[in-house]
């Protein structure tokens, strides 16, 4: 028997490229999973999946449509035979005030950090059930974040999103327990995280640099987050040690939201 925690699991990574995804992605493959990874970066998702090697796959994918998940997921029954593992990590994070943002800008925020999460729950309890006879059920993962708890003026789509995410977490998770699918759903709520899209961030501001002090500052642990830190919460929540757990949102902040 392995003792890796996922060992003959099959995973889904969306945003798989950079960042958090690829740190997750990264992790399940050392723990013994296959993963697929999407991103709507092509270059950089098969440069990503060649990087992780032989266990891991790409497929090209615009999160926000409906039409490329359904793609994504026959591409799994196709390949893996199933799936175990959903893991909606893809988010864009697109600064304004409610005076300064303007309606483009919320929708495709809360297409691409929201919809997404909706329409990966809706495909990936479909897939795994499909599978149920010879698994016992599976793992959802959606990625919200600390600014789902902790407002920001400047923030308020990405608030407004990933509050959302939060709360349909609960929803998919009483469903799916309620139906008996054996399906836990979980959300993770990060911190601040040394990333691709944390540079995009800092892009957008006058001065990034003193931005980024002000953010390492608010962490009473005294850095932000690593990739790492939140794949370690995700193979907990996708591995048998978490049959018991669902419809909760974990927090991985070094105490940001406390501060």
């Amino acid at each position: 028997m392995s003792d890796k925690k996922l060992a003959g699991k099959r995973a889904i990574v969306t945003g798989g490229a950079t960042g958090i995804g690829y740190g997750i992605a990264k992790r399940f493959l050392a723990e013994g999973a296959a993963v697929i990874i999407t991103d709507i970066d092509a270059e950089g998702g098969a440069s990503a999946a060649q990087r992780l090697g032989d266990n891991c796959q790409f497929v090209h994918h615009d999160v926000s449509l409906a039409s490329q998940w359904n793609g994504v997921f026959a591409y799994a029954e196709k390949h893996f035979g199933g799936l175990d593992i959903m893991v909606n990590v893809a988010g864009v994070t697109l600064m304004g005030t409610i005076e300064e943002l303007d309606l483009e800008t919320w929708d495709k925020t809360m297409a691409i950090n929201l919809r997404s999460c909706f329409l990966g729950c809706q495909g990936a309890i479909k897939l795994i059930k499909s599978n149920s006879a010879e698994s016992h059920g599976g793992s959802i993962i959606n990625m919200a974040s600390v600014s789902a708890v902790k407002a920001k003026p400047e923030l308020v789509a990405y608030n407004a999103s990933k509050a959302g995410v939060d709360m349909m977490t609960k929803s998919v998770a009483l469903h799916c327990a309620v139906s008996g699918y054996g399906i836990n759903v979980n959300s993770i709520n990060p911190g601040v995280i040394e990333t691709d899209m944390l540079k995009k961030v800092m892009s957008q501001v006058e001065d990034g640099d003193a931005l980024m002090d002000s953010y390492r500052a608010l962490h009473p642990i005294g850095r932000i987050g690593q990739p790492e830190d939140v794949a370690a919460m995700a193979v907990y929540l996708a591995s048998d040690d978490a049959s018991f757990v669902t419809g909760s949102a974990f927090t991985v902040d070094g105490a940001l939201s406390l501060n």
